[in-house]
Parts: C-alpha cells; structure tokens; sequence
C-alpha cells in the first residue's frame, strides 16, 4: 500500500519510547519490533495504538540482526527506521509526504542526525548522516552493528543544513554508556571484519586518524572539554576494535 509505515527497533526501551512515539503521530501506521523486552516497552506500544511485532532476542547485541525482519513486518510501500531514543520532527514528517508525491522520488534518503553527548549538542557529530527511509521491497539490513540498509535503486541526501528536517538523537550519552557499548558494539565489529588482516600500524594509525576526524576536520573542537573527549573515544573504539580482530586471528593461528 502506498503510505509511510515508521518501524521501531526496541529492547527495553521504556525510558524514551513515549517521547519518540508522540514524535511520529500522523504517520500511516508504527510498527514495534520488540526483542523480548522485560520492561514496559510493549505496554508503552500497545497503549499508544502501535503494532508490535516480536524478533528473538537470542544472543543479539545489537538490532541490526532483527532490522530486515522490521523492514519486513510493515504495511506500507514506505519505511522510515526509527531508533527508541530518536525523534522525528514535524517538518520531516511533511517532508517525506511531499517528497514521496513526486514524480523523481528516490528509492532511499539519507537523513541527518543530531547527537548529544555528556549533556552537550555535538558539532562534531552532526550531520552524522543514516540511511532510514526507503522502500521497502527490496532493502535488506546487514546483521551487523555499524551497517545501513540495502536500497535498491536510487539514494539521495537531504542537505546538512536543513537542520529542522534532523532526527534528533535525544539519548545523552555519557562517558559510562559510551565505554559499555565500546565493549559490546567492537565484539560485533569482529564478527564483521573478521577477514581483515590489520598490521601492527594500524592500532596507531587508525585511532589517530579517527581523533583527528572528529576533533579537527568535523569541528569537534567548538564542543570544548566534550569535545575533545568524544574525539578520544571515537579513537578508543577503533584502537579496542583493531585489538580484538588481531587476537581473533592470532588465537586460530596458534
């Protein structure tokens, strides 16, 4: 049918649900794809007239196992991927009814994306481009972590700044939530990239360069002390990452 369905990936995922789901009234339909929650996630669903759908939990660390199956699970011709702890604004809304009218419309669009971290809006973290609305026959979703879906067709990009039509990333991240899902989202990386054969240069080159990224070249350095901070972490990630996909090999060497 052709409309917009909004498909949510969530796992206990009480503490911002009710926000984003105010967030996307006058879509055509919200479709929940719950993995297994043990908090109030799927009564928060349910009581705002959502359409839950349920994916096993498994060993999962991440939703990218359980996207294609969302994807699946819509109604509509149209699908706009939306994480727990985003909101759509009403201007995005509009934009998407308007856009898919058209005669040239494309097959996906890349949205951007506004973060927060330590309780700071990140320059350095804007546009931080996802690719979230799409068709929805056809696109498939990597069960990875870090991967974006499978368009077929044409993809375009709404401009950086047109802020008002950004997802907002309303989860405050902090140096706690950070570390944890460093631990958790590089265990996946390995998984991903296992057939890379990293040298021993790339433990150093890899977190420099993803430090000089975001501090230097994408302005973390207007963020002040978080700023900085955000930048080392971006380059912890890849130093934890690299050291995990070496151990992995050496340990089917030995």
């Amino acid at each position: 049918m052709e409309g917009i369905s909004v498909v949510i990936n969530t796992y206990n995922a009480e503490k911002h649900l009710a926000r984003v789901l105010d967030s996307v009234s006058g879509f055509d339909e919200v479709v929940i794809c719950d993995m297994e929650s043990t908090d109030a996630t799927v009564e928060i669903a349910h009581s705002r007239g959502c359409r839950v759908v349920t994916f096993p939990k498994g060993d999962c660390v991440s939703a990218e196992p359980a996207r294609t199956f969302a994807i699946q699970s819509a109604a509509f011709k149209w699908v706009l991927m939306v994480d727990a702890d985003e909101l759509v604004t009403p201007a995005l809304r509009d934009y998407l009814y308007a856009l898919i009218k058209t005669a040239d419309c494309p097959q996906g669009l890349w949205l951007p994306r506004r973060n927060f971290f330590m309780g700071r809006l990140m320059h350095s973290n804007y546009p931080d481009y996802v690719l979230r609305f799409f068709v929805r026959d056809g696109t498939t979703w990597p069960p990875y972590v870090h991967t974006f879906p499978e368009v077929k067709g044409r993809v375009d990009k709404i401009p950086a700044r047109r802020t008002d039509l950004a997802l907002v990333h309303i989860a405050n991240d902090t140096v706690r939530s950070i570390v944890a899902k460093t631990n958790l989202y590089t265990d996946n990386e390995v998984e991903k990239k296992a057939a890379r054969r990293y040298g021993i240069g790339a433990l150093l080159w890899r977190p420099l360069f993803r430090f000089f990224k975001s501090y230097v070249l994408k302005g973390g350095f207007r963020d002040g002390r978080e700023g900085f901070i955000c930048a080392c972490y971006e380059g912890l990630y890849q130093f934890v990452m690299v050291s995990k996909i070496m151990e992995r090999r050496l340990r089917r060497e030995v």
